[in-house]
This record gives C-alpha cells, sequence and structure tokens, in this order.
C-alpha cells in the first residue's frame, strides 16, 4: 500500500510515520516539500506519488492567529481537503481527514454527537468545517475523525507550555470552564493505522467510511488538566521537575473572562466516541492513560 502523509513533522504526523510504516510505502511531507495552500501544487504532489490513502493531519492551527490570517487559514483548512478528495476520487484512493472540536460552539450541556449541528465560534472552527464539508463533496471513501485537545511528545503543546511557566513563573493561572478530553497524538496515529489496516485487509462487508469523533475516554478542564502534569511531574525523579517554581496546589482557577482571547474557545469541547467505539470495537483509553507515557518522555 502506498500512502501519502502530510504534516509529517506536526504532534499527529510525527507519530504517524512510526505507525504506519508497517502498514507499507509512506511518503511523508511537510509545508516545505508542498504549501497545501497552492491547489497546484498539491494535485501534482498526490499526482506524482498516487497514493491508494492520503493521511491529512496537516492543518493551520493557530487559533487567534487566523482571525487575522482568514485566507491562510480557509486555504489550508477548508480548500485543501477538498482537493485531496478530488484527486483521490480520481485515482480510486481514500482520505483519512482530522478535524476538531471547534466546529461546535460549546454550548452544548452534553458531549457532541457527530449528528449535533455545528456552529463554530471563530475562523479556525470555520475553516476546518469548511474542510470537512469540502472533503465529504468530494469523494464517500473518506474517515474524517474530530478530536480535541491534541497532546504529543514531539511539537508544542499545552502540557509543555505549563511546565515551561511553572518553571519560569512564581504564579501560574488557568481557565477552569472550559471541558474537553487531552487525546495524545499517539492514540490518534496508532488507531488511524488500525483503520487502514482493517480497510487493507478488506471482507465481505462494506468499510464503514464517514465522520467520527475519537478522543480519550473521559473528560477535564484546562485548570485540572495543568494541576495533572505538575502533580506527576512533582512526583517523578526527572530533573526537569527540580526547577519547578509552581506546585499543583499552587496553580488558581480563573474564568475565562479573565484570559481574553482574539478568538473565542467553545466551553465544552467533549465529543461522544460512542459511534466510533460501537463501529470499529476499539478500545480508547483514558485521557490520563495517555498523558503519563508523554510527560515521561518530556521529562
Amino acid at each position: 500500500m502506498r500512502m501519502l502523509l502530510t504534516g509529517k513533522n506536526g504532534q499527529v504526523g510525527f507519530e504517524l510515520q512510526r505507525a504506519l510504516t508497517p502498514l507499507g510505502d509512506v511518503h511523508a511531507v511537510d509545508s516545505n516539500d508542498c504549501d497545501l495552500a497552492d491547489p497546484q501544487a498539491l494535485r501534482a504532489l498526490i499526482r506524482r506519488i498516487q497514493p491508494h490513502v492520503i493521511i491529512n493531519p496537516a492543518a493551520y492551527t493557530a487559533v487567534d492567529k487566523a482571525e487575522e490570517q482568514i485566507d491562510l487559514a480557509m486555504a489550508v483548512n477548508g480548500h485543501a481537503p477538498g482537493i485531496m478528495g478530488e484527486e483521490a476520487a480520481r485515482l480510486g484512493a481514500c482520505v483519512v481527514h482530522y478535524s476538531t472540536d471547534y466546529v461546535f460552539d460549546g454550548s452544548k450541556a452534553e458531549p457532541y454527537v457527530e449528528d449535533d449541528v455545528p456552529a463554530p465560534l471563530g475562523t479556525y472552527g470555520q475553516s476546518k468545517l469548511a474542510g470537512e464539508i469540502a472533503l465529504q463533496r468530494a469523494t464517500d471513501r473518506h474517515i474524517i475523525l474530530r478530536t480535541s485537545w491534541v497532546v504529543g511528545a514531539h511539537g508544542n503543546n499545552f502540557a509543555k507550555t505549563v511546565l515551561r511557566l511553572a518553571a519560569d513563573r512564581d504564579r501560574l493561572s488557568i481557565v477552569n470552564d472550559q471541558h474537553g478530553a487531552p487525546t495524545s497524538a499517539a492514540l490518534l496515529a496508532e488507531v488511524t493505522a488500525k483503520l487502514i489496516g482493517q480497510l487493507q485487509e478488506g471482507n465481505t462487508k462494506p468499510f464503514p467510511f464517514g465522520l467520527y469523533h475519537l478522543c480519550a475516554s473521559g473528560d477535564t478542564t484546562w485548570f485540572d488538566y495543568a494541576r495533572f502534569v505538575l502533580d506527576y511531574a512533582e512526583k517523578s525523579d526527572r530533573a526537569a521537575a527540580s526547577v519547578l517554581k509552581i506546585k499543583a496546589c499552587d496553580v488558581t482557577a480563573i474564568p475565562s473572562s479573565q484570559y481574553p482571547t482574539l478568538a473565542r474557545r467553545p466551553s465544552n469541547s467533549r465529543l461522544n466516541t460512542e459511534k466510533f467505539r460501537q463501529t470499529f470495537g476499539l478500545p480508547l483509553p483514558t485521557w490520563q492513560e495517555g498523558l503519563k507515557p508523554i510527560l515521561d518522555h518530556i521529562l
């Protein structure tokens, strides 16, 4: 099997390179190899590689900056997935694409299901929703995985930011009114590999292409997430923990109103994964289980 992987140096892309290698030939690219905002370059890349599967974790993820770079965010997140779908349809290939909890406004009291009506609050969410729609229109042979609060051993993320700030500052305040599930990049990569493996094996039943919610089990707030990171660091024997000025018990909880950002964030980022679990029968570990090996690597 020949696979085209975008965003190879991102949190998910890095893990996907490892997870996909046993399945066949992985042609991994980054923005230096192909600018996803350039439709002609993207089409040329796909036509040159002729992949059986396109895996697209690449995205414009600067949520606040997207409010100022609307065209770029829309080109990468909104238009590129549709181009991938069009080229995949021409080749008889399929596309695995990753989306986000930010397609919802967070006003629902319960975890969101796939059929809930999207209502993104800002440009980032709008662009990711546009990408979902463009891909769905281009080809039926797609797997769209909406996820939340991605964290990995490689790349920038909230856990690394908390550890850095706890080493540099004397006080740390974290919002306590946004809820979600920190989801490890390794989990996303491993699940993706299993899905492609099932697709590769084939059987008498058609493969269940479509849109799924995929994130770790359980949920938390950014405040409790930060305290978990610091508490784990304090209990470790790692040298990085010795430089921390702030302990878990020292972190202050604040409302989002006291931490203004250019782009609004959904207060409820929880995603219901029942459809995914029932369809594929794959276990989803808790967010704490997924985070521990990442912290071991970081520390």
